[in-house]
C-alpha cells in the first residue's frame, strides 16, 4: 500500500496494492464485521465496546443458525451472551471504577443500552444473574430490529420466499466474484471504490453484473492496459461530479459505455 499528502488541502490519498486486498476483502468473513453506520450514531466508547461484541456474538449466531455445526444450546448462547461481571469491568476498562454495581449498571451499562437500542439495528435487553447475595454476570439478550421497509405479510409466501432465498444466492454469488476480480482492485487502487463499498454486497453484485462485462469487452479491444488507462482517467477527471459517484456503479457503467463507442469508432477507422 501507499499513501500521498496533499499539503495544499491537508488530504492524504491512501492506495491499496493488489497484495493487500484479499486481507481487506477477508474482513467480510469475520465474525467482529459491525455496520460503520451504527458505530458512526455511538458516542460512549462504552456503546462503542458493547456493540462491537453484541456485533460478535450475533454475527457468529447469524452465520450457525439453521446449519448443525453448532449445538442448539451453543447457537442461543450466541445470540443470548452471558458474560461474568469481572470479565465486563475488564472489556470495558473500568475495573477500578464505579465499584458499586449500581453505580456501575447506572453509569455504564443502562447508558451505553440506551445509546445502543436507540441508534443501531439492536434492540438490546438484560438480567442481572445473582451467586449467593452478589450480582456475578449479566445475560443479555440480542435481537434485531425490524426494518421499516419489510413485508411482514409476505412472509408466509412460499414462492416469495424461494425467489427472495434465490436472489439473496444470486446476489452473493455475484458478490463473490466481485470481490476477487481484478477490476476491484483496479477500482481502489484509483480510489474509486472504498473499503466501505467493498463490504457492501449489492454494490460490489451490481459492479460484477453491469460494470465488469463491460471491462471485459474494453479488455478484448484494448488489453488490460487499455481498461487500467480508462479507469486512471475516470478517476482523475472525477472532480465536479460529486453528485454522480454517490452512485458509483451507474457512473462507472456510463463511463464505460461512452469510452466503448469511441474505441468501437476508432477501430473502425
Amino acid at each position: 500500500s501507499s499513501s500521498e499528502w496533499n499539503d495544499y488541502n491537508d488530504v492524504v490519498a491512501i492506495k491499496f496494492t493488489e497484495d493487500i486486498m484479499p486481507y481487506l476483502i477477508d474482513l467480510k468473513r469475520n465474525f467482529t464485521q459491525y455496520l460503520i453506520t451504527d458505530i458512526m450514531e455511538l458516542n460512549s466508547k462504552y456503546s462503542i465496546i458493547l456493540y462491537k461484541w453484541f456485533s460478535m456474538n450475533y454475527n457468529q449466531y447469524d452465520t450457525y443458525k439453521g446449519t448443525s455445526k453448532r449445538t442448539k444450546n451453543q447457537i442461543n448462547q450466541m445470540k443470548n451472551p452471558y458474560i461474568d461481571i469481572q470479565e465486563l469491568r475488564k472489556m470495558t476498562n473500568t475495573v477500578s471504577e464505579y465499584e458499586r454495581i449500581f453505580d456501575f449498571e447506572k453509569n455504564i451499562l443502562k447508558t451505553a443500552l440506551e445509546e445502543i437500542n436507540k441508534h443501531t439495528h439492536f434492540s438490546i435487553t438484560y438480567d442481572k444473574i445473582k451467586k449467593g447475595r452478589s450480582i456475578s454476570g449479566i445475560q443479555f439478550y440480542i435481537d434485531k430490529k425490524v426494518a421499516k421497509n419489510s413485508l411482514p405479510y409476505k412472509e408466509n409466501d412460499s414462492e416469495y420466499i424461494k425467489d427472495k432465498v434465490q436472489q439473496e444466492q444470486e446476489q452473493q454469488e455475484l458478490f463473490n466474484k466481485a470481490v476477487q476480480n481484478k477490476y476491484t482492485t483496479i477500482l481502489g487502487e484509483n480510489l474509486l471504490i472504498g473499503f466501505r463499498d467493498m463490504q457492501d454486497v449489492t454494490k460490489m453484485a451490481n459492479l460484477q453484473k453491469q460494470v465488469y462485462p463491460l471491462y471485459d469487452e474494453l479488455k478484448k479491444l484494448r488489453g488490460m492496459n487499455g481498461v487500467k488507462y480508462h479507469v486512471s482517467y475516470v478517476a482523475n477527471h472525477k472532480n465536479g461530479a460529486e453528485s454522480q459517484l454517490q452512485n458509483i456503479v451507474k457512473y462507472l457503467k456510463r463511463s464505460i459505455e461512452q469510452y466503448l463507442q469511441i474505441v468501437k469508432i476508432q477501430n473502425i477507422d
